[in-house]
This record gives structure tokens, C-alpha cells and sequence, in this order.
């Protein structure tokens, strides 16, 4: 046993009590004693440490890793496109794509195509670097339109949501059609088939209904200083200048998720240079900065801003997500302590062991693995990796039960995310809610969109199988 393995001295029941009483405690400190949720996350994670039975040479090592893993996808992620989000704001970009969004679908369906963006861009884009990029359209939709912030920000941010989970190329999916043998392709027609209604009932019409119970003021964090120096970078650009900012980090995306695709089809290779070449400038963090140097020069230099201005607009987008990034990491540092302490995998096994049917057992296990320790990535492969010898060994399942399974699997991995996992605190901190208010919210919505998800992918089972 090396110094970061676990002592396996704790039992299922042991390990979930601990977890329990982790979330709990963290909940009193945040909502109870009002203590700062970055201090409270790293507090938590070190006595869950103790707890669990890390040894002590271990434990620091163990809340880095969480932290430094999750904070080298967010803080990339984030400050690129709070850079990218403050120049189109201040700008005046923002403000002429959503006249021409409401000029097309009328005020009275501009959540509904905010949220039809939203879906659009999360194709390829991932959860958090997909809402990062449209929060200032959808802030300057919720400031121009009225009313609460989660009539616009909630549909838009369940789109990222459902399409990250259910529809390849992001990882969760893909990783999870690869263990259980499905087609990709078809992984990728159902999965739309799930995600697009899903999406409706548990992101549209629950988020109006939460913008009616919730009144949410538009959060600042995005907007220039009155009388700043970013307000004399305001230029009213054109309309095909800002659909080409935010059309160039999805293109450069899709090539990468793209040419994954192809390569695990066997269409290309990725030993190809040319593939190489273009999956690197689809990287997420490399899109994210190509389109930032665009944006200075489409939005600044050709627009005869100085150097110096559109210098203090990019550094003015860093201070307020600072918190947000270290709270990120902070939730990944949690989430990463109950990793390790193995509680996903013992509580998988015992839930394997229970003989419920492959999709209702996959789904369960999946949905409790998410509870559990945060990741909805790390939830899917588990409960993937469970069920494998079940799906993989019978002939009784046909090509489009196995798609379902592996969406009703995803369906358990997004279940009710909230205070372990890193995206509960991104959406938390970005809408400027409190720990409680986003729970009511972005957690319960979490879980319907699972739930829902499960029941499309139960019907899809049942009807490729004949009843």
C-alpha cells in the first residue's frame, strides 16, 4: 500500500454516512453560519479526508489533486471567456445580437431562442465553456426583456446541460458507448431524440416556471463601470461581426469533437498530422484564445481603439470571476475527496449486486454515483463499467436497446448535481445565488432532467424490444 491509497477499512454504510454527514455539514456552514463557501469547501474536503481513512502524507495531495484538476479545465474555461464575454458586452455587441434575436422570434419567445442557441453551441461545446460564452446575451436579454434572470438563464443553461450529458461527442457519452459496444451513430440520434424533449419539459417549462417563483436581478458581473475606461470601448458593432465570435469557438470545437468521432468510426486517423493539427486548434482552451485575439482586433484595434483600452477591458473581465474559478475549485476539490474515498465504487457494486433489470439498475447506479461524489462523467463510466459483462455477454439486446441503456445511464450521471460537483457552484456563483436558492433551482432541475432523460430512454428500450 503506498502512502496515497486508502485505508480500506470502512464499509458501504460507513463510506455513505461520512458522505452524508459531509454535505450536511457543509450546508450548515455555508447557509447556517455564513461562512465563505471557498473556505467551507476546503474545511469539508480535509475532514472528509480524515474521515474516510486517507493517510495523513496523503491528504494534501488528494485536495490538490481534486483542486489542480479541476481548476486546469475551469480557470482556463472561465477567464477566456470572461475576457471574450466583457468585450462583447461593453461593446455593444451583446446588445445587437439580442435586438436581432427578438426582432426575429418576438419578445415573447426570446427565452425560447436564447435557449435554441444555447442548444445549437452545445453540440460541441462543453457545459461550462458553452454557458460562459453566452452569459453576456443572456444577461443583456434578462436586463432588455424584464423579470427574473432564471426565465432566460435557466432554459439556456439546461440546453448546455442535456446536450453535454446525452449526446456524443462529449466525453460521458462517448466513453459510455465504448464500454457498452452501441453505435455511435445511433448514440447520437437517440441521444438528440432524448436530449430535445428532455430539454423542453425539464429546462424550458420548469425554468419559466422557476423565473415566476424566483425574481433574480440581472447580475453585474459582466458590465463596464459607469464612467470607466471600458465604456468608451462601446462601439455598436454589426450583427455578423458578433455571430462570427461566436460562431468560430463552435467551429474550431467541432473539429476537434468532430474528428474524434470519425476516429473512433475509423475514418481518419490520429496519427495524422493534418488530425493532429486541427484537434489541437479544437481544444476548448485554444478556440476559446483564437477567438479572443479575434475579438480584440474585430471589436478594438479595427475600430481605432488603443492598445492600452483594450488592454484594461480584457484585464477588468479577470477580478470578478476570480471567486468564481477558486469556488469551481474549491467544489472539485470536494467532489475529488469523495472520489478517492471510493464511496462511488462500493455503493455501484452492492446497487450490481441487487439484480434489478440492466436499464433501471445502470440508471440507479449511475444516479447514485452522482450523488455521491459530483462528476456526472465519472458517474457515467462507472455505472457503464458495472453493466458492461451484462450488455456485452447477452445476445438478448439489440443495437437500439444498448443506445438506450447507455442514455438511461446518462440520464442517472446529470441526477440532482449540487454541492460536490464543480457545476453546481459555476451556475451558483455566475447567477449571483445563494447555496439554497440554487439548490431549489439548478439541483432540482438537475434532477428532472434526469428523470425525464430516463423515462425517454426507458420507452425507447421497451418499444426496440417489443414490450
Amino acid at each position: 500500500m503506498t502512502d496515497l491509497e486508502l485505508n480500506w477499512t470502512l464499509s458501504t454504510p460507513g463510506l455513505l454516512l461520512i458522505a452524508v454527514a459531509a454535505i450536511a455539514l457543509l450546508l450548515v456552514m455555508i447557509m447556517k453560519f455564513r461562512i465563505h463557501a471557498f473556505l467551507s469547501l476546503i474545511t469539508v474536503s480535509l475532514l472528509t479526508a480524515v474521515a474516510t481513512g486517507i493517510p495523513a502524507s496523503g491528504i494534501v495531495p488528494t485536495l490538490t489533486s481534486g483542486f489542480g484538476s479541476t481548476l486546469g479545465s475551469v480557470a482556463l474555461l472561465v477567464g477566456l471567456g470572461a475576457m471574450l464575454g466583457r468585450m462583447l458586452e461593453v461593446s455593444g455587441g451583446a446588445e445587437v445580437l439580442t435586438n436581432a434575436l427578438i426582432n426575429k422570434f418576438g419578445q415573447k419567445r426570446a427565452s425560447l431562442a436564447l435557449s435554441i442557441a444555447s442548444l445549437m453551441f452545445g453540440f460541441p461545446i462543453f457545459f461550462d465553456a458553452g454557458l460562459v460564452v453566452m452569459l453576456p446575451i443572456i444577461f443583456t436579454v434578462a436586463r432588455r426583456m424584464g423579470g427574473s434572470l432564471l426565465t432566460y438563464g435557466f432554459p439556456a443553461a439546461a440546453a448546455f446541460s442535456v446536450m453535454h450529458v446525452f449526446v456524443p461527442p462529449h466525453p460521458g457519452p462517448v466513453a459510455a458507448t465504448g464500454l457498452l459496444g452501441a453505435d455511435v451513430g445511433l448514440v447520437l440520434i437517440f441521444g438528440l431524440l432524448v436530449a430535445i424533449p428532455t430539454w423542453y419539459l425539464a429546462g424550458y417549462l420548469f425554468g419559466t416556471f422557476l423565473g415566476k417563483k424566483f425574481v433574480l436581478p440581472v447580475p453585474s458581473i459582466l458590465d463596464a463601470p459607469t464612467g470607466s475606461a471600458e465604456s468608451e470601448f462601446r462601439s455598436a458593432p454589426k450583427l455578423g461581426t458578433i455571430v462570427t465570435l461566436l460562431m468560430l469557438p463552435f467551429f474550431l470545437i467541432f473539429l476537434n469533437t468532430g474528428l474524434n468521432m470519425l476516429a473512433t468510426a475509423e475514418v481518419v486517423s490520429l496519427e495524422d498530422g493534418w488530425v493532429q493539427i486541427l484537434r489541437t486548434l479544437g481544444e476548448t482552451p485554444v478556440a476559446l484564445l483564437i477567438t479572443v485575439f479575434l475579438a480584440m482586433w474585430l471589436l478594438g484595434r479595427r475600430q481605432g481603439k488603443k492598445g492600452t483600452l483594450i488592454e484594461t477591458v480584457v484585464d477588468s473581465a479577470l477580478g470578478p470571476v476570480c471567486s468564481i474559478i477558486l469556488i469551481t475549485g474549491a467544489g472539485g476539490m470536494f467532489g475529488g475527496v469523495l472520489r478517492a474515498s471510493g464511496i462511488g465504487n462500493a455503493i455501484a457494486e452492492s446497487l450490481d449486486a441487487i439484480g434489478l433489470p440492466v436499464i433501471v439498475a445502470g440508471f440507479l447506479i449511475a444516479a447514485i454515483v452522482r450523488l455521491a461524489q459530483g462528476s456526472a462523467t465519472v458517474a457515467l463510466t462507472t455505472a457503464a463499467a458495472l453493466v458492461q459483462p451484462v450488455v456485452m455477454d447477452s445476445p438478448d439486446f439489440n443495437a437500439v436497446q444498448v443506445v438506450a441503456i447507455v442514455l438511461a445511464l446518462a440520464g442517472g450521471s446529470v441526477f440532482a448535481g449540487h454541492v460536490n460537483d464543480s457545476g453546481f457552484w459555476l451556475v451558483s456563483r455566475f447567477f449571483q445565488m445563494d447555496t439554497k436558492t440554487t439548490l431549489k433551482t439548478w439541483t432540482v432541475g438537475q434532477a428532472l432532467i434526469g428523470v425525464v432523460g430516463f423515462a425517454f430512454a426507458l420507452v425507447i428500450y421497451l418499444v426496440a424490444s417489443g414490450f
